[in-house]
Formats: C-alpha cells, sequence, structure tokens
C-alpha cells in the first residue's frame, strides 16, 4: 500500500484540534458532491428519457426514413410512386434494415354525431340546437406488412390487427383525443369526407381507439387499409366521359377526361383502340356508352395501364327521335344537375323535357399499383446517419424501370423543428452539469484548504521527516477523494432512487399538449451513469491541484510551532 493513501486513511477519521471547525465544511462539501451528482443525474435521465421518448413515438407514427417521389416537399402531399419496384424488394436484404412498408395518404375531413344541446334563455324559455363538429385528419393506409407494435402498444380499446383482417370492411384506428372531440366510441361508424376529382362521403368503423400522448400527432393521423386509401387518392389511370358545353353540327360531342399514367393514351369507344379522345353523336334512344383506356408507356418493360367507364343516356320517352338541345346566348348547352352525386346531370331539349346523363365508373381499378412512399424502419437510432448515406447511395439520382427519380428522406428532416428542439435540451443538459460541478468544486476546494490549515502542524512534521511537497499534497487529495466518494454515493443512491420511484409510480405528470407526454420520462443507460461519476471525480481532483499548492508555502519550522 502506498505510504500517501496508508497516512490518508489512517487520518481520515481521527479527531484533531480544529475539529469543530471543518467539520461543518467538510458537511458541506459532501452535501454539495451528492446534491451535483442528484440534479445531474436525473437531468441526464430526464433529457434521454424524453429524447428517446418523442424519438420513438414521432418515428412510431412515421418511420426513420421514408423513400418518396424526387422533388416532393411533403410526404403526405407526396405525389404516387409505383408499389413494385425492384430497388425497393432489394433494399430489404440490407444489413441494418428492420422493415420496408409501402404506405398511402390523404388528407380527409372527420364529422362527428349528431349532438342535441338544450339551453336555458334568459327569457326563461328552453332551447335546443343540434350541433355536429368537424376535424381534419391524415388517413394514413398501411398493409399486412406494416410493423403495427406501436399502435399495439398504445392502443387503449380494441383489436390493433381487427381493421386488416376483413378486406371487405373500411375500418380504422383513431386517437382517444378525436374519440372524445367527435363524440365517437368503439364500433362506431364515423363519416369521413374526402377531396378527389369530386368531394366523396364515406363511412369507416371505428375497430380501435389509441392515445400515445403525443398530442400533435393523435389528433392528426387516422389509420385506416392501405387499399382504401389507395382508392381515394384517384391514382393511376382514371378515364371519365363528358359532355362538351357547345354543339358540334348540331351534335352532342361526347368527349374522355383521362388522368394519370404516362399521359400517352388510346382510346377504345366499342371498336378497338385508338387516338381519338372524342366524337359527335346525335342520340335518339337510350343508350350505354363505354371507353377502356389504356397508356402506351414508353418504356417496354412497364406494362399497361386501363380503366373502363360508362356514360348511359336515358330519354325522357323512348318514342323520340328528334328534339333540339337548348343552349344559351353564348351558345352553350343548358345543363341541370340532378341528385347532387356529381356524376349525374341533364341537357335540356324543351322546355319541359331533357336527357339524362348518368356516368358509372366500373373501371379497371389500378390504384393499388401506387402509394405515397415506402417507410423504412432500422435496427438502431446511432446508425441514422450511415443508414441514410446507404440507403442515398443505392436508390437516389438512379431511374427506376419506369423512368421515375425517389429519394430518401429521414425523420429528422420531416420533422425539423421537433428534432431542433430536442438537440437544444443537450445544451440545457451541459450548462446544468457545468454549473453543479462548479458548486461542487467550490465547496469541495473550500473544505480542503480548511484541513489544509487545520492540519497545518502535521504538515510541518512530515516535511521534517523528510516528505515532499507532492507527496504531501496527494494525502489531501486522497482526503478529499474519500469526501467525494461519500457524496457520490449518496448522491447516486438519492437519484437513483427518485428515478426509479418515477418509472415506477410517475409522480410527475406533463401537459401532453405543450410537451408532447403525459409524464416525466426517465432513461439512463450505464455509460452516462458511470461517465458522470467517472467524469465528475477526475474534473473535481483536478481542479482540486490548485489549492493543495497551498502545502508547498507551509514552512516546517513555522508550521510546528503553529497552533
Amino acid at each position: 500500500m502506498p505510504n500517501e493513501l496508508f497516512i490518508s486513511k489512517r487520518i481520515f477519521k481521527s479527531d484533531v484540534q480544529g475539529k469543530k471547525v471543518s467539520s461543518p465544511i467538510v458537511r458541506i462539501s459532501v452535501i454539495s458532491i451528492s446534491l451535483a451528482i442528484v440534479v445531474n443525474l436525473i437531468t441526464i435521465a430526464v433529457v434521454n428519457g424524453f429524447q428517446n421518448e418523442v424519438r420513438q413515438k414521432i418515428t412510431g407514427f412515421g418511420s426513420h426514413f421514408f423513400i418518396r417521389k424526387h422533388g416532393v416537399s411533403n410526404n403526405f402531399d407526396a405525389a404516387p410512386i409505383l408499389k413494385e419496384q425492384k430497388r425497393i424488394e432489394g433494399l430489404k436484404k440490407m444489413e441494418g434494415i428492420k422493415s420496408i412498408s409501402p404506405v398511402a395518404y390523404k388528407p380527409a375531413i372527420l364529422q362527428s354525431r349528431k349532438i342535441k344541446r338544450n339551453v336555458s334563455l334568459v327569457t326563461g324559455k328552453d332551447s335546443s340546437f343540434v350541433k355536429q363538429d368537424v376535424q381534419g385528419v391524415i388517413f394514413k393506409g398501411i398493409d399486412s406488412t406494416y410493423n403495427l407494435d406501436f399502435f399495439d402498444k398504445y392502443l387503449i380499446k380494441g383489436d390493433v390487427t381487427a381493421f386488416l383482417s376483413y378486406s371487405s370492411i373500411s375500418s380504422v384506428l383513431i386517437s382517444e383525443k378525436t374519440a372524445k372531440t367527435l363524440s365517437y366510441k368503439l364500433g362506431d361508424t364515423i363519416n369521413v369526407f374526402f377531396v378527389k376529382s369530386k368531394p366523396i362521403k364515406q363511412n369507416f368503423i371505428i375497430k380501435g381507439i389509441y392515445n400515445s400522448g403525443l398530442e400533435e400527432f393523435d389528433k392528426k393521423i387516422v389509420v385506416a387499409k392501405l387499399r382504401d386509401v389507395q382508392n381515394l387518392n384517384d391514382w393511376g389511370l382514371n378515364a371519365e366521359i363528358k359532355i362538351a358545353d357547345t354543339l358540334h353540327n348540331e351534335e352532342l360531342v361526347i368527349y374522355s377526361d383521362v388522368s394519370g399514367g404516362d399521359g400517352n393514351y388510346l382510346f377504345n369507344w366499342g371498336h378497338g383502340f385508338q387516338p381519338y379522345s372524342a366524337f359527335s353523336f346525335y342520340p335518339d334512344r337510350d343508350t350505354l356508352i363505354s371507353l377502356v383506356v389504356k397508356d402506351t408507356p414508353l418504356n417496354p418493360e412497364q406494362l399497361a395501364q386501363y380503366d373502363t367507364t360508362y356514360l348511359k343516356i336515358d330519354f325522357p320517352n323512348n318514342n323520340t327521335t328528334s328534339y333540339e338541345v337548348l343552349t344559351d346566348q353564348t351558345g352553350e348547352i343548358i345543363k341541370t344537375f340532378n341528385d347532387g352525386k356529381g356524376y349525374d346531370y341533364n341537357v335540356l331539349i324543351s322546355e319541359d323535357s331533357f336527357i339524362r346523363f348518368i356516368q358509372d365508373d366500373y373501371g379497371v381499378s389500378n390504384s393499388e399499383k401506387y402509394v405515397s412512399g415506402f417507410e423504412v424502419i432500422i435496427d438502431s437510432w446511432d446508425e441514422l446517419d450511415n443508414m441514410h448515406k446507404k440507403l442515398q447511395k443505392k436508390i437516389e439520382l438512379i431511374p427506376s424501370e419506369n423512368n421515375s427519380l425517389i429519394e430518401v428522406v429521414s425523420i429528422i428532416s420531416n420533422e425539423k423543428d421537433l428534432f431542433l428542439w430536442l438537440s437544444f435540451l443537450d445544451l440545457n443538459v451541459l450548462i446544468i452539469v457545468i454549473l453543479m460541478l462548479l458548486i461542487a468544486i467550490i465547496n469541495i476546494g473550500s473544505a480542503m484548504l480548511v484541513i489544509i490549515v487545520v492540519r497545518t502542524n502535521f504538515i510541518g512534521v512530515l516535511k521534517s521527516f523528510g516528505a515532499n511537497n507532492w507527496s504531501i499534497r496527494k494525502i489531501f487529495l486522497l482526503q478529499a477523494l474519500f469526501l467525494m466518494l461519500r457524496g457520490i454515493f449518496f448522491g447516486n443512491l438519492i437519484g437513483l432512487g427518485l428515478c426509479y420511484l418515477q418509472i415506477k409510480f410517475e409522480f410527475f405528470s406533463l401537459n401532453p399538449e405543450v410537451y408532447y407526454l403525459n409524464a416525466v420520462p426517465i432513461k439512463l443507460e450505464l455509460s452516462h451513469w458511470v461517465m458522470l461519476n467517472v467524469g465528475t471525480i477526475v474534473i473535481c481532483l483536478l481542479a482540486l491541484l490548485l489549492p493543495s499548492y497551498v502545502v508547498t508555502k507551509i514552512s516546517p519550522n513555522r508550521a510546528i510551532r503553529f497552533d
């Protein structure tokens, strides 16, 4: 055992003159070290827990990476890309990638139940009114390949997989916040309005209610089946038969309105595919006009897409053989919408008679070929930057089989504001740790100076026996170390105990509208705990080298006579 360590252990608990003076100072120094450990330990645990919890919830609603069409500014408004892509299948085999799932997004408006409210007027009479609230949301379509662990974790009612089990039923998962706002419960049918080429209303059954505590996302995200959202997005090739506003040689002009595909269309009006998108027509009886549209991709490896639609023409009298289509002063055909469906309308052929046109879409749907993008989940958050570079190298700026470009966007880019806010917390932690260490250093330094002054005689005796200054300084540094270890022990005992109690009982709650969480989260990694304790010891000991220098200024002759 080194002499300095032996001497330090012997005198650490010994009674000396001046004990009454040094004892309060020593206690204060131990308490300051304990307080520094407690505060720093809780600060690191809370901030790490907060950052980790928010990151997990953000990636739970989204993913670590989102693969989308190049040039898109927002995932929710992303232009569609083909679901089947060889490059995406190849990425699934990359090391570090946990899953890749196709998703589709669609903005929508939810409508609440009709709620009857009774009010008492100042006149003394009672009155009632019916109220219906609305809420804007984003529908997120997922399929069976999607990892549902996140929603399963925060599900409070229902079955997280039930809405995917029955393909014929349109079902959703909504948040508890949305359910309460719109007065819905599990199993209810909810009214949803979408804006397609024409606004539509569709009903969905609530199969699950979740509460993640991330208020901003809970109010926004509604989870549905991928197939439902694909159908609602007007993706793929979409054809519609329309009537021109003016006549051509006293005949109606029937034309096609096509969107999607690659823009190179062929039209089959019943006589084979031709490039003609319109024709003039004089109907004199009930008629059914059919149209099949296909695109002609430039890339021979890409499959052609088809869509089919029908226009039914109903006459008020099947014996009608001649009529005059009424037009206004500008020459436009006078049309009147029939029942508000958006597809049915009438063309006036006399003051009291009309031809009824009914647009029916029995098309061969190809919307299932398209998605908003692909969500990529990786094994470790620490590999985020590295995996981002690997994915970019694999797929960006490389044309796909249909000559389209795609890009990879990280969750940090998608949620810049949230992650910028989380990064500021690291600066706050650094400031708190430094301040608490300064307080600990000042107090333990004061304690060391007092101990040196109290043991001045002892220092003089050691010097008279030939001990050098550095050897004596080590004795007092070791005593300071013993004090620090005592303070660190109690600090860890209190700090870890408080962290455990918060994890177990969640005594301290948060407002989720402000902090995105319901309770103060705790997460302390072993590496952080070791670094905090070892770092405190090393930094304090280095700082104590300066006050220990006082030993070198003590003269043996004066020290021995010192009382």
